[in-house]
């Protein structure tokens, strides 16, 4: 089998740190304004742009990202198949509050931090539509193009009364290189980060582990835990009031910055019992 050189310097630069995935991750800062130069996946069936799915509210995690879209057995996708099954309104709303959500990734050089290199840039559906409709105006066309291309704006401002902050883009007037050095350029192109290098891809173990932290420690009112699957006493209830509440608390997701909600307190009780019960089913079937 012939040696793969651009794997071992990718190995390489994991040792001696140069490939961070923070390093290569942006994400623009609240109240700032910044001017980005959009680039283009290489090899990417035509799309600029690059899509990922991933779960969000299940406990402190930042999102997982799904298996099942690379083909994997995925046990949220499992768990919610398990909910839609049991039948009842208050399961389905459970299982649609860790649906899995788009990201789209997007590889970026910001002006003024070109010394960083190629990093790439996180977004929810909103910003992506505005991207594409920009793209289809014939006034600004691919704005990703390393000669006849554009920068673009990026602001992130948050307004009085809102949750979550809000991202817009706009279009620089001015047609321009990606840039003036044709040599930089090319190394720029040529060291485009890989997207699951960056969105990294948990196992089936690590997935199901964390989704019954979640559980177990969601249903926990006291220093006494419960078990898996299991419930504290006093907490029998599953009225779909109950339930209900529990929905509520767990559906507050912005678009395109997703954040996981709090954990269930004891209105949801009942609601945790029956996702606790969904996943001890499921893995009665796996084992």
């Amino acid at each position: 089998m012939a040696i793969d050189l651009e794997a071992i310097r990718r190995k390489l630069g994991e040792l001696s740190g140069k490939n961070n995935k923070r390093d290569q991750q942006w994400k623009p800062e609240e109240g700032k304004e910044y001017t980005v130069r959009l680039l283009a996946f290489p090899n990417n069936d035509g799309q600029p742009f690059i899509d990922r799915h991933y779960y969000y509210g299940i406990g402190n995690s930042p999102g997982i990202l799904s298996p099942f879209q690379f083909g994997k057995p995925d046990p949220i996708k499992e768990l919610r198949s398990k909910l839609y099954d049991e039948g009842s309104q208050a399961s389905k709303d459970l299982a649609k509050t860790v649906a899995p959500k788009m990201r789209t990734f997007a590889p970026v050089i910001v002006r003024g931090e070109e010394d960083k290199g190629v990093r790439v840039w996180s977004f929810g559906k909103m910003v992506y539509q505005d991207i594409l409709n920009l793209m289809l105006d014939e006034d600004y066309g691919d704005i990703t193009d390393p000669l006849e291309g554009r920068d673009i704006r990026v602001s992130v401002t948050k307004m009085p009364g809102k949750q979550y902050a809000d991202t817009k883009i706009s279009p620089r007037a001015k047609v321009e290189p990606l840039s003036r050095d044709r040599d930089q350029a090319k190394k720029w192109l040529d060291t485009i980060p890989e997207v699951d290098t960056v969105a990294n891809l948990k196992s089936y173990d690590e997935i199901e582990k964390l989704v019954n932290d979640w559980i177990n420690g969601g249903s926990t009112g006291s220093d006494s835990g419960t078990s898996r699957g299991g419930n504290s006493s006093g907490s029998n209830s599953s009225s779909d009031s109950g339930n209900s509440r529990a929905v509520d608390k767990l559906a507050a997701f912005d678009e395109d910055e997703p954040r996981p909600p709090k954990k269930m307190g004891g209105d949801g009780k009942a609601a945790e019992k029956k996702l606790a019960d969904a996943f001890a089913d499921l893995d009665n079937d796996l084992f």
